[in-house]
């Protein structure tokens, strides 16, 4: 038995690797459910890093979409900022020829 481990260790040649006989010697049928688990810890891990970068593609999207929304909230809130000024509410009612006019006496509070 010894004799053939090293027989087959002498022969490890680039014909026995790629061929494939280089598996069924015994060092690799001892450690089939190690190399297993490597093999499956490899999957996991590549499967794992394609998951993270998807996710951070995603984030990325998220952010320029965020920055895309608070800008227009920006400029929507500045045109009813301006829309709501006094004055331009003064020239829409006159525009209008509406009977509303500006108090002349300030506002004041009812007690109970």
């Amino acid at each position: 038995m010894e004799s053939e481990e090293t027989t087959t260790r002498k022969h490890a040649s680039w014909k026995s690797i790629v061929g494939g006989d280089i598996l069924a010697t015994g060092f690799f049928r001892r450690q089939t459910k190690l190399l297993v688990l490597i093999m499956v810890l490899v999957i996991f891990y590549i499967h794992n890093r394609y998951a993270c970068q998807q996710q951070l593609i995603e984030i990325d999207r998220l952010k320029k979409e965020l920055v895309d929304i608070k800008y227009d909230a920006l400029t929507r809130n500045s045109e009813l900022m301006e829309q709501s000024r006094q004055s331009r509410i003064e020239d829409a009612l006159a525009r209008r020829k509406s009977n509303l006019k500006i108090p002349s006496e300030p506002p004041f509070i009812i007690d109970d």
